[in-house]
């Protein structure tokens, strides 16, 4: 397993980059990786899916698209404007979870 510095952090990383250890996980290192993926700032919308995602995440394991949509009432077309291009895998990596089961 490798480790990364995030934030000033020693983390640990599998090899797409994803957090293997939720714990290690904190908000100073959500907004460095969200900065990495292209979202300057998390707005109280990107919260409540992070926040949502770490609640129901079993193992480390993200929830699906489907399941972001439906658990936080945050529509499709809202989770691809905070989280572009791939928005499950980008708010697991920004929650510090690993890659959503389905995402390649």
């Amino acid at each position: 397993m490798a480790t990364r510095v995030i934030a000033g952090k020693e983390v640990q990383v599998n090899d797409e980059g994803f957090m293997t250890d939720p714990s290690e996980w904190n908000k100073d290192i959500a907004a460095a990786i969200a900065a990495e993926e292209g979202i300057p700032e998390l707005t109280p919308d990107h919260w409540k899916v992070i926040e949502w995602s770490r609640q129901v995440a079993k193992n480390g394991k993200s929830p699906t698209l489907r399941q972001i949509t439906t658990g936080t009432d945050v529509n499709t077309k809202q989770l691809f404007a905070l989280f572009p291009k791939g928005p499950a895998k980008k708010a697991a990596r920004v929650a510090g979870l690993g890659k959503p089961e389905g995402c390649v």
